[in-house]
């Protein structure tokens, strides 16, 4: 998706652009990614409760429920250039997940269940996910590889 650029003469430059031309690629791709994501789990019969969920200790990507099972999910996302053979081992987004993140992810996921604004559902099983998303240079898919129980 094309941003519109505008010029402005040195001497009439606004402060700051509105919100809606400045767009970061790195929350472009990941918010793609996440949509991909979400797609993905509900081809899978999750349905979402959660997406860029804020609590105090941040933020949980996505969280779904398909009548069972909890899920917290971290989505994690590379945009590759098409090359034979597909993604080098370094462009595999979850290459990237570490131990910390799963410290993390439980704590935003202990943080969101005992906040009361929040509707919970009885679930049988909470399981920590993770999906990683892989895109062309046009954010088309190329891979989504889905781990269940990661942590």
């Amino acid at each position: 998706m094309p941003t519109e650029r505008r010029a402005y003469p040195a001497t009439d430059t606004p402060a700051s652009p509105p919100d809606a031309q400045r767009v970061d690629p790195r929350h472009a791709l990941g918010r793609r990614g996440e949509e991909l994501a979400a797609e993905h789990l509900r081809r899978l019969g999750f349905s979402p409760l959660g997406r860029n969920e804020r609590t105090r200790y941040g933020e949980i990507d996505l969280i779904a429920f398909d009548g069972r099972t909890l899920i917290f999910v971290e989505v994690k996302t590379r945009r590759v250039d098409a090359r034979p053979g597909g993604p080098r081992p370094d462009q595999q987004p979850l290459v990237w997940l570490r131990p910390r993140q799963r410290i993390r992810l439980r704590k935003l996921a202990t943080a969101w269940l005992t906040d009361e604004k929040h509707i919970r559902p009885t679930a049988h099983t909470i399981r920590f996910d993770a999906i990683g998303v892989i895109v062309d240079s046009k954010h088309r898919l190329v891979r989504l590889d889905h781990v269940e129980g990661a942590w």
